[in-house]
């Protein structure tokens, strides 16, 4: 009992020194709160209030676009989805990050996506379907962000204007298959623009969108073209929409002015002018172009399969597994996360096995990555190599963002708003659409 007694003195006198050495923080005196890097999630109705704001935001959109073509009512939209979906709301959640989430839940079933998100998802989609890319025009705060600094927009060469268009696919299909393996939200974490909305960030991301702002003073919404993930989605519903903004409300003068005023590269010319190519010819390129889908598809599958080493890095568990395997090698390694690993207790096996399965899927993802890259580089060669004929200058429907720039450069469009105002003679209008 005098042992135990001792014993139980002993311990009670380290406790005492432990207590002394390391004190328990205080949070009453002087303490702050770390400051979050994404916003607080809100209330269930306020988060269906943001939906309630994007549906009536994207039905004003396709009115000022189709049925009013106004571009001033379009620029004003746009400042107030800047502010609201911008800066009150900070970026959070949007369309663009919402692929990720989606994506997730698809690839893992313990995870579920709030309804909110899959109707931001999927709205500006459905909207593309009927009306054409409203939402980039007017509705989404990254582009209208880019569109306010568009001060002296230039025109790229339309070979690099097609270079640079394969970028936004690359973004897509490494987002999808990073979020689809568990490696995280890489749009949400290269977002350029969210750190001016949320007023914080990290200096390299915030340099990143500076940058981005300083591009686009001369090349027009440059993320929204080169690199946006969901502007690819975009792209193949508005090909398809029911109705598209129209260059000019009637008939087409092909008077030229509007050939200059896109800075978005979007309205194609007419046809009339060139050489028509021979059938024979047209045959031969079809045919060469036919047999080079499935060697692009599959040299795609197969670079992106030997990319899934260092991308599989990006996720945690195989990286800590490396980290691992580089220690029981005899390796010395600096690493925390491995070094909390092994304070946990668990067994290296059971994360050697999670990290396999996990590089596995690694492996599969990143070769359809690239056989869907190859792909698009092949339907891209179908693109530039097919001429179809036009009549008249056009909106390029899968480009064109619906923002209603052409609209101040068409005289036929100034001749409609002058008879609306009931200013103009219908004889000297009468006159005027004869000539």
């Amino acid at each position: 009992m005098m042992a135990l007694a001792m014993w139980l003195l002993g311990v009670g006198a380290d406790v005492s020194r432990g207590e002394g050495r390391f004190p328990q923080p205080d949070f009453q005196n002087g303490y702050g709160q770390p400051v979050t890097t994404t916003p607080v999630p809100r209330a269930p109705a306020l988060e269906y209030l943001d939906v309630a704001v994007l549906l009536v935001a994207l039905v004003l959109a396709g009115y000022l676009a189709l049925r009013r073509r106004s571009r001033r009512g379009l620029f004003v939209l746009m400042v107030f989805s800047i502010l609201y979906f911008g800066f009150w709301r900070k970026g959070c959640i949007c369309p663009i990050g919402s692929i990720q989430n989606v994506t997730l839940t698809l690839s893992d079933s313990a995870y579920t996506v709030p309804f909110t998100v899959l109707l931001f998802f999927f709205l500006p989609l459905l909207f593309a379907l009927f009306m054409g890319r409203t939402f980039c025009a007017a509705v989404c705060p990254l582009g209208g962000v880019q569109d306010l600094v568009a001060i002296k927009p230039i025109r790229l060469p339309s070979w690099l204007s097609t270079a640079l268009g394969i970028i936004p696919y690359l973004y897509l299909g490494l987002a999808v298959l990073l979020a689809a393996c568990g490696a995280g939200f890489a749009i949400c974490r290269y977002d350029p623009f969210v750190s001016f909305f949320r007023l914080s960030g990290s200096f390299s991301v915030l340099m990143l969108g500076l940058a981005a702002l300083v591009v686009g003073i001369f090349i027009a919404r440059p993320y929204c073209r080169f690199f946006c993930p969901y502007g690819v989605l975009l792209n193949w519903a508005s090909r398809f929409s029911r109705r598209h903004v129209t260059i000019t409300p009637d008939e087409c003068i092909q008077c030229r002015l509007c050939e200059r005023s896109c800075p978005f590269d979007a309205i194609r010319m007419p046809s009339s002018g060139q050489v028509p190519e021979g059938r024979e010819a047209g045959r031969q390129r079809l045919a060469l172009l036919a047999a080079l889908f499935p060697v692009l598809i599959l040299g795609g599958g197969w670079v992106g399969s030997m990319l899934a080493t260092p991308l599989c890095l990006s996720n945690r568990t195989v990286r800590v597994a490396w980290e691992m395997r580089q220690m029981d090698a005899g390796t010395p390694t600096t690493s925390l996360e491995a070094t909390a690993f092994r304070g946990t207790g668990r067994m290296s096996d059971d994360l050697y096995r999670e990290a396999d399965a996990l590089q596995k899927r690694f492996r599969t993802g990143s070769g359809m990555l690239g056989g869907f890259m190859g792909l698009v580089v092949a339907c891209t060669l179908v693109g530039l190599s097919t001429n179809r004929q036009r009549k008249d200058y056009e909106p390029d429907r899968a480009s064109c963002l619906s923002c209603g720039r052409c609209f101040l450069y068409c005289p036929r469009e100034h001749l409609r708003r002058k008879k609306l105002a009931g200013t103009v003679d219908p004889t000297a209008s009468a006159e005027a659409e004869k000539s």
